[in-house]
């Protein structure tokens, strides 16, 4: 996992220094479709009231987005485009799956308890940015809906004993996720934000209580043509 921070880290700072030359000249108009990258830091919100806040968490995502222009000038457009997204979350649920039924509880014991997810995302947005088709340092901001498929996911667990449980795939998760998102910032620098609307999982409780939890991911957001 080293290696995948490390990486992540290098081609950051890599786009960040070209950040700003991701035009296409069409004519007097042009468009920004780009190669993004994305690191942030990861919480779960809405817990059950037993679970506290996560402790240290982290998301990266990269992918591909395609500028549709709106205006001659080129200063609003939409966006699609589709990525790849990894989150690694030490929080304080503990999850198991018994005959194929996913069982929650709170147990402040466990050490090392940690939730891998892989995903497919789509990231839908409305943009507006100061540029020009040869003005690369510019105010920019980009707001939207981004649609998560998760394709994997992953929670392991060492209890009082030491003894590793990992449990993958586990039936009440909620494959299918979206949030809101906005990236706002000028010339490299751009804050993104990712607000999780809909619960990580379907239909599970917690000693009765309804367990909502979703993702919060805010960090830095990197473009390059």
């Amino acid at each position: 996992m080293k290696t995948v921070v490390s990486f992540f880290l290098f081609f950051s700072f890599a786009v960040s220094i070209n950040a700003q030359k991701d035009s296409l000249n069409i004519g007097d108009r042009y468009a920004e479709d780009q190669i993004y990258t994305i690191i942030s830091y990861a919480q779960l919100y809405d817990q059950p009231t037993l679970i506290s806040k996560s402790n240290f968490s982290y998301s990266l995502s990269a992918g591909f987005i395609k500028d549709i222009i709106l205006n001659k000038q080129g200063s609003i457009s939409i966006a699609a485009g589709v990525g790849y997204s990894f989150d690694l979350l030490n929080h304080q649920l503990k999850v198991q799956e018994i005959n194929n039924s996913s069982v929650f509880a709170f147990d402040n014991s466990i050490s090392s308890n940690l939730f891998k997810s892989h995903n497919l995302e789509f990231p839908l947005e409305l943009r507006w940015r100061t540029s020009s088709a040869n003005k690369y340092d510019f105010w920019r901001i980009y707001t939207g809906i981004k649609f998560l498929y998760n394709f994997s996911n992953t929670f392991q667990f060492e209890d009082s004993n030491t003894i590793a449980f990992k449990y993958s795939n586990i039936s009440s998760y909620n494959k299918l996720q979206y949030g809101l998102t906005i990236s706002a910032g000028y010339d490299e620098f751009n804050m993104y934000v990712f607000y999780g609307l809909t619960p990580i999982f379907d239909n599970s409780t917690l000693n009765g209580e309804t367990i909502n939890t979703k993702m919060l991911k805010f960090g830095l957001i990197f473009y390059i043509l």
